[in-house]
């Protein structure tokens, strides 16, 4: 009897380090279908405004950059035919140019001959125009960035409303299975929200300072072009 009671108790040791912990994993792919039909619409509506986001950011971009190369001898080029009466070949030179730095002053060229005021007048307002080809759809960027993780937010509040259900009718007996699909819509919500949002404020602020830098450049040539037009002949 003794012998058996030092047995069993030298196998029970043996016996508990023979069980081994069994790791769960979960993919992304899990983690949104365990988050039930709101879980996932909201995560669809998320991922659709993290691709607008993005194709808005790099069409955005290579159009800046596009309108940032200037040449910089054109300037030199404008004021020697300004200087020399050539007003044609400097209007021809900025049509070829093509940018918004060329049309500001092509359309400054434009008006050679009337008052400076005037011609700081159209340069303002043709510049204004430009700023607003230079910012079309930034905007929306600003929005994504506000709304992703607003939106993640009310995922959030929905998964928890669902938690708050299920363990009100579970009738004393909590079922975690059934619990859990309501935690895992609250948190795949708002981690994917947040992700949304964080690229959608750092793809604007980076095409913020970009368009800055254009604006910046073309009223530099603004001023350089009056000031050219004020030299006394």
């Amino acid at each position: 009897m003794l012998n058996t009671l030092i047995q069993t108790t030298q196998e029970g040791p043996e016996l508990l380090t023979d069980v081994e912990p069994v790791e769960k994993s979960l993919s992304i792919i899990e983690l949104i279908s365990s988050g039930g039909l709101a879980g996932q619409l909201i995560i669809a509506v998320l991922f659709l405004m993290l691709v607008l986001a993005i194709y808005i950011y790099f069409e955005r971009l290579f159009a800046i950059k596009a309108a940032s190369k200037v040449d910089s001898n054109f300037m030199n080029q404008i004021k020697d035919h300004v200087t020399h009466g050539k007003i044609d070949a400097a209007q021809i030179l900025c049509a070829q140019v093509n940018s918004p730095v060329s049309r500001l002053i092509g359309k400054g060229i434009s008006r050679i001959g009337k008052p400076l005021a005037d011609i700081n007048t159209a340069l303002e307002n043709a510049g204004r125009l430009e700023i607003y080809g230079l910012e079309k759809n930034v905007s929306i960027l600003a929005t994504i960035s506000g709304a992703g993780p607003m939106i993640g937010f009310l995922g959030t509040v929905i998964g928890m409303i669902l938690a708050i259900f299920e363990l009100a009718n579970a009738g004393g007996t909590i079922q975690m299975d059934v619990l859990a699909s309501g935690l895992y819509t609250a948190m795949t919500t708002t981690v994917a929200g947040l992700i949304v949002g964080i690229v959608a404020f750092m793809a604007f602020n980076h095409l913020v300072v970009k368009t800055d830098k254009v604006v910046y450049q073309m009223e530099a040539n603004s001023l350089e072009f009056l000031d050219h037009l004020n030299e006394p002949s």
